[in-house]
């Protein structure tokens, strides 16, 4: 997964007044290393960010693999599942 991809995707699927790729100054999507920041001036929803950010994901196959969790009430991350928890349930 490269961050370059994600934030293409998110650039043209980000619906601003019911059109994608509407952008202008409203939001604006910035790529530092591996991090993606969106700021938005108009009404955006978080949970739409997490969406897109899941779609991505089963876009790429790789849903199965990455969750998106909140660890903070501004933000999200991809981390990996913990499969080695399961095994010790077991």
């Amino acid at each position: 997964i490269e961050p370059k991809d994600l934030e293409k995707f998110l650039n043209s699927r980000i619906k601003v007044e019911g059109k994608t790729g509407n952008l202008g100054e409203r939001v604006t999507i910035t790529r530092e290393k591996s991090k993606i920041n969106v700021t938005a001036e108009a009404p955006f929803s978080k949970r739409y960010l997490k969406y897109l950010s899941k779609k991505y994901l089963k876009m790429q196959q790789l849903r199965d693999f990455l969750r998106v969790v909140a660890p903070n009430k501004t933000s999200y991350e991809l981390r990996y599942f913990n499969i080695n928890e399961d095994n010790e349930e077991e």
